[in-house]
């Protein structure tokens, strides 16, 4: 059967690559290829019975290059299981086209990566259909009304169900010898309340028993559909041989109603707890600003954030928020970014600075230009990055996907061996005992609490990481960082700020007001990031402005130029000695001092007498000494990984306390350290902001990004820091620890109550409506325990 295909293929650089692609693939059997370079697309036939397009994906990324796919989201509903999800998951992952499903059972949503051109979305909701479910392609909105409305219908029909079963409840006490009306024990009344809740509010059981075993599966649905009904349908065989032979009945009614109650009772709680798992998102999406103010031909009009354009120049005063991301092009202000970067001190904000939409611009006015809009800006990616990491899957999810898949045939099985049992020994031809047994089995053992266990936990702790400024990118890099025992630390733009500033000034002979006068009129010449970092020193003085001429820089050296009537020199001691400036022993201390701590001196000298020193490095982090403190605490070894030379990288690693210090190595250099000490068995998370980190963040068991790095660093990295400080790295090494504890509690608990559950059952030693509410009190529990991870403190 032939099919075709086109494939966006990267990384092609000529025509070569392109040529080496079409034949490669052409030696497939049953393919016929055609590679366009200018496209970076691959147009395939293929014979479909004799080759798949992973195969053909396969050969093209073996060969050095990437393929990319389409990406299809969906809210699905109908699951009741972990069952029901492993099983849309595996048919939507069977489907031609379709690179990779994920269904995330806690979220009701559906994640499919595909080929276009083999397979639509439209085929991808009509295979989720097939199954019995129902899929609508996600929109945000629209997905929290549909939840809302689930909620209500869920809501509704419990109370309906309590309402008709609390007759049959009443009627029940009558065999524990209370006297109730005669009406609550009335037969036919009895049987009409208890046809109304089996049929009416449990018919969604019956739908979904249905969808299950048409598919050749089970899930709990089938669970619950069969032990509800041999309750019903036992008591409906007592109520007709009753009237038949004017025998009394033994009848159930009460025993079906008020299990499909309690388990309505539980889904319910179930549905408002789940809600509360994606509050983080609602949060940050809640946190844009709805207007903004912007400033066209001289007057201010206020439009919808949606409208602002990038470009556009932006009015926001005290107290109103940043609508968009943008760059200050005037005004002095703060900024509280808190809820973004999780960083409680306002940020000073003057013209240049870049801010972030949505948050708060405190005490100044300030305009903008905007530069990113709508789904670019930053609080639109990290919505991004955390909904794709609540619906990924951690590792530790396939243990629980495998028992479920698994867990309804064997519950099943059980309940028919505990009736034969119990009526051929237990209790010789006692039906009714039999009966109630099997029911019991069959209600206690439903698989939610297992097939919620992970999702729910990994869905609250990556918003709360987002909440404090700790973006994991999925379930994996979550589980891997509770197992790190080494941490690698960049320096530059990690441990230090990234930008060199004026650590130390000394004037031997002048005011220092009138010495750094001078400095400053010959630096503001030179484009050298030292001069910059000099300049910013006098500008904080406010002193009065003096101006260079005849400048000439000295690569390597220094600077030299005439500043009023003086020659002004700043450099190096050596090309001072060249031009014959003499350094006294008092300057050679004072030089010797601030390099031994690392920094750059340099030696300011005026009409060729030396009469200072200026001192210039890269600054510590006031945060990075007590991370790095907090890290070791946790028994992690903390070395400090740089390119810089072996004093400077001594000189900060001393500051901050650490004592391993590997320096002066390759950005390549730094991921074979990675994978050295991975060699030795260690767990290594890296942690970097520059594209010179990106190999390292890559090799690492964990990579954490800088959120003020490069984006090279944050797309290669599992985890970004938005706020660019390194106590987050503890953080979310923290939150790592106490999420995967909280799935281990929720596996534990829910593994354990299974297997305590069904010996009791099957010994009869369990009502079946006390089968039914201890069942919905295992979803609820899972449920709210994984809550509990929105109130740890990190």
């Amino acid at each position: 059967m032939e099919k075709k295909l086109s494939l966006h293929v990267t990384g092609m650089t000529c025509a070569a690559c392109s040529a080496r692609i079409e034949k490669r693939l052409n030696k497939i059997d049953g393919v016929n290829a055609n590679v366009n370079l200018a496209l970076e697309r691959a147009d395939i036939e293929y014979d479909a019975t004799r080759i798949q397009p992973a195969q053909m994906t396969e050969a093209i990324e073996k060969l050095g290059y990437g393929v990319e796919t389409e990406k299809a989201e969906f809210d699905i509903r109908g699951m009741t299981c972990a069952a029901c999800s492993a099983r849309i998951e595996k048919g939507l992952s069977r489907m031609e086209g379709v690179n990779a499903a994920n269904v995330n059972l806690a979220a009701e949503t559906g994640v499919v990566h595909y080929y276009p051109g083999t397979v639509s979305v439209q085929d991808m909701i009509d295979k989720v259909k097939k199954l019995g479910y129902e899929a609508v392609e996600r929109d945000g909105d629209r997905g929290e009304d549909r939840k809302a409305a689930e909620i209500r219908e869920k809501r509704n029909r419990l109370i309906l169900s309590a309402l008709l079963s609390l007759p049959l409840v009443v009627g029940m006490l009558a065999h524990f010898g209370v006297p109730v009306p005669e009406i609550f024990t009335n037969m036919w009344m009895q049987f009409v309340l208890a046809t109304v809740v089996q049929f009416y509010i449990g018919a969604s059981f019956y739908i979904g028993a249905y969808r299950a075993l048409s598919n050749n599966s089970a899930n709990m649905d089938v669970l619950v559909a069969l032990g509800t009904s041999a309750a019903y349908f036992y008591s409906v065989y007592g109520l007709i041989h009753s009237a038949v032979t004017g025998e009394p009945a033994e009848l159930y009614f009460e025993t079906s109603a008020v299990l499909i109650t309690l388990i309505y009772t539980g889904k319910w709680f179930e549905a408002l707890a789940k809600g509360r798992t994606t509050e983080a998102l609602k949060k940050l999406l809640n946190l844009q600003a709805k207007e903004a103010t912007v400033l066209r031909d001289g007057k201010e009009e206020k439009v919808p954030v949606d409208e602002v354009q990038a470009g556009d120049l932006l009015l926001v005063k005290p107290g109103e928020k940043i609508p968009v991301d943008g760059t200050v092009v005037h005004g002095i202000s703060a900024a509280d970014e808190s809820m973004i970067t999780g960083e409680s001190l306002p940020v000073e904000k003057r013209e240049g600075d870049p801010v972030i939409g949505a948050t708060l611009n405190k005490n100044g006015i300030l305009e903008v230009r905007a530069e990113k809009v709508g789904k670019d800006t930053v609080l639109h990616e990290i919505v991004k990055i955390v909904e794709e990491a609540q619906g990924s899957k951690a590792p530790v999810q396939r243990l629980a996907d495998v028992i479920s898949g698994i867990f309804v045939p064997i519950v099943v099985a059980i309940a028919v061996l505990t009736f034969i049992v119990w009526y051929a020994w237990a209790a010789p031809f006692d039906l009714s005992a039999a009966l109630t047994a099997s029911i019991a089995v069959l209600v206690i053992a439903c698989p939610c609490a297992l097939g919620l266990a992970t999702p729910t936990s990994i869905m609250v702790g990556t918003g709360k990481g987002a909440e404090q400024g700790i973006l994991f990118k999925g379930g994996g890099p979550l589980e891997a960082a509770r197992a790190i025992d080494t941490v690698l630390l960049d320096k530059t733009g990690t441990v230090t700020h990234g930008k060199p500033e004026v650590t130390d000034f000394v004037s031997f002979r002048r005011s220092e007001d009138e010495l750094l006068a001078l400095l400053i009129a010959a630096e503001k010449r030179s484009e050298h990031p030292l001069a910059s970092a000099i300049v910013a020193y006098g500008e904080t003085k406010r002193l009065r402005a003096k101006r260079a001429r005849d400048f000439e820089a000295m690569p390597g050296e220094g600077i030299q130029a005439r500043v009023d009537e003086h020659f002004v020199f700043v450099g190096t001691r050596r090309w001072m000695a060249r031009e014959g400036v003499s350094l006294a022993p008092k300057h050679e201390a004072a030089l010797e001092e601030l390099e031994a701590d690392g920094k750059t001196a340099m030696v300011i000298a005026v009409d060729r007498e030396a009469e200072g020193v200026v001192a210039v490095a890269d600054t510590v982090k006031e945060t990075a000494k007590r991370a790095i403190a907090d890290l070791q605490a946790m028994g992690l070894d903390v070395c400090l990984l740089t390119g810089d030379n072996e004093r400077t990288a001594r000189a900060v690693a001393e500051q901050v306390g650490i004592e391993r210090v590997i320096a002066e190595v390759l950005p390549k250099e730094k991921a074979e350290q990675v994978k050295r000490l991975q060699a030795e068995g260690r767990k290594v998370a890296m942690v970097g902001d520059g594209i010179n980190d990106a190999p390292a963040l890559a090799a690492a068991d964990v990579g954490i990004a800088i959120g003020t790095g490069t984006d090279v660093a944050i797309e290669t990295a599992g985890v970004t820091l938005v706020g660019g400080e390194l106590g987050n790295a503890v953080k979310a090494l923290r939150l790592s620890e106490k999420t995967m504890r909280n799935v281990k509690q929720n596996l534990f608990w829910a593994l354990c109550y299974n297997a305590a559950g069904i010996p009791i059952a099957a010994l009869g030693l369990l009502a079946p409506w006390v089968a039914g509410a201890a069942m919905a009190f295992s979803s609820v529990s899972v449920v709210t325990n994984a809550l509990r991870l929105k109130r740890v403190k990190l």
